[in-house]
């Protein structure tokens, strides 16, 4: 009997074994074969000071004071017009809103759905305190060691200037566009870009445009980031979370604190345990959407038990998704994000305040919405709570998640086709935008919006985004231009796609 238990135990992990190396082997390379590109010559020097030129001026915006530093953005208006002649002399340049720009380059075709580029002028400001941190001065505009250095060099006015300079070249060599492409660069994304990309692309909107790709910036060409992977992966936001902030009042008695409550009726008692429980239960994580889809691309690429667990996620699901909640930047891929992020109540240390209030930042995940946060909230934290001590309000700005670019339409792969010519050591794959972007604006011209940025990444390279000591490797910038130069000439010839 034991014999035969044992046999049939025997057999069963050999059908598993089997099954997994079939899995496995089945789940081939998703990765469009195609022959490196060329790279057009390009003089890093020249480009390299004119963008350096630009980091100069201190484009910083403000949400609460649109003109603020409105004489920076209008000396870089005037900078890009003597930098990029052959532009400004054949595209339709229009002021929006007074500071944003918005380039029309027609195609032969008016009636082919656009292409539009995006990328932002406006930069955030240097922290307080943290100037003397720069190994150069955050807006000299410095190019030194192979590096563009300031503030704006790679957020994002490296992508704004590479896509200029591309344009450029083209224009120099007589090459005309099939369909009308947009050039599209808002002064206020860094404080939610409602000023500058809402109203473009409204104006477009209003004029009958209808777009077959936009590219705005977004993730980037890692390399050594992405756990199990030997080779760069260049990650194309295809989708961008979503945004809620919810403020939580709590009321109790105030009075004296020689006389306290009971634990946890104080005002700030129930804020605590509210706050640890949202905390503590956060909203569900999965592998699904666009982080299943990333990983299904990924997986053949991966070596060892990587490759056959990620292949194999009907068995080993729950073991991957445990790993990849362990690290901020895999589990913000998996779930609505909770971020604890205000918390004030009282006023002197003797007196037992009445209110306290907090504050709770949620990075929605595309397939979640705002009232399903509402809803998470308002069970959890009450739970905490006896009833009618607290008030559950969101605030505003909020938004819901993007819609998610179909990957097997014929944008999507012609950018990837343009990544694996211009980066042919990388791995092209689908990613989610955790943080915002402008292009979140153009979701009523398009269904095909991208968030990627042409610049290679370790994970140093990464704390300088919004950091300190911003910078952007001179031959990196040269890449990026070669990415636009191609991708151009490419999207710009692509027939309408039809989602898949």
């Amino acid at each position: 009997m034991i014999k035969r238990l044992f046999g049939i135990l025997l057999l069963a992990l050999v059908a598993l074994a089997l099954a997994l190396a079939v899995n496995t082997w089945r789940h081939g390379s998703r990765q469009l074969q195609v022959e490196p590109l060329a790279p057009i010559a390009i003089d890093e020097a020249a480009v390299a000071g004119r963008l350096a030129e630009a980091v100069r001026l201190q484009t910083v915006s403000s949400q609460a004071d649109a003109g603020q530093n409105a004489d920076q953005f209008r000396a870089l208006h005037a900078l890009l017009q003597q930098q990029f002649p052959r532009v400004h002399a054949t595209l339709k340049r229009e002021l929006v809103n007074e500071l944003s720009l918005l380039y029309t380059w027609e195609g032969a075709d008016p009636k082919a759905p656009a292409m539009v580029l995006l990328a932002h002028q406006d930069v955030v400001p240097i922290a307080p305190g943290t100037e003397g941190d720069w190994q150069q001065p955050p807006f000299a505009g410095i190019v030194r060691d192979g590096y563009v250095w300031g503030r704006g060099s790679w957020d994002d006015k490296g992508n704004l200037l590479a896509q200029l300079e591309a344009v450029e070249l083209l224009l120099a060599a007589g090459w005309q566009p099939p369909r009308t492409i947009y050039l599209a660069y808002g002064a206020d994304e860094e404080v939610g870009g409602h000023r500058g990309a809402a109203s473009i692309a409204g104006l477009l909107k209003s004029r009958g445009v209808q777009a077959d790709f936009v590219l705005d910036e977004g993730l980037l060409v890692l390399d050594g980031v992405m756990p199990g992977l030997k080779r760069p992966a260049a990650l194309v936001g295809i989708a961008e979370k979503g945004y809620m902030s919810v403020q939580l009042g709590f009321t109790a008695t105030p009075g004296h604190s020689s006389m306290p409550p009971s634990a946890g009726a104080s005002a700030i008692g129930m804020m605590s345990a509210a706050l640890a429980a949202l905390d503590r239960q956060q909203m569900p994580a999965g592998m699904r959407g666009v982080a299943a889809e990333m990983f299904d691309v990924l997986a053949p690429e991966m070596g060892g038990f990587s490759r056959v667990a990620l292949s194999n996620l009907w068995l080993f699901g729950p073991l991957v998704q445990r790993q990849l909640e362990r690290a901020a930047s895999t589990n913000a891929m998996l779930r609505t994000t909770t971020a604890l992020t205000i918390a004030s109540a009282g006023n002197k240390d003797n007196v037992l305040p009445g209110r306290a209030e907090a504050v709770v930042n949620f990075r929605i995940l595309p397939g979640d919405t705002r009232a399903q946060v509402t809803q998470h909230v308002e069970q959890v934290a009450g739970g905490q709570v006896p009833a009618g001590h607290l008030a559950v309000n969101p605030l505003p700005g909020s938004k819901e998640a993007s819609k998610v670019a179909p990957t097997g339409a014929a944008p999507y792969q012609a950018l990837a086709r343009t990544i694996r010519e211009v980066f042919p050591d990388a791995l092209v794959a689908p990613g989610l935008m955790v943080a915002g972007t402008d292009s979140v604006h153009y979701e009523p011209i398009s269904d095909h919006i991208f968030k990627f940025s042409p610049i290679r990444a370790d994970s140093e390279d990464l704390k300088r985004f919004h950091g300190t000591n911003e910078r952007l490797s001179v031959k990196n910038y040269a890449d990026a231009i070669r990415f636009y130069h191609r991708l151009v000439t490419q999207v710009a010839k692509t027939p309408r796609a039809t989602a898949s």
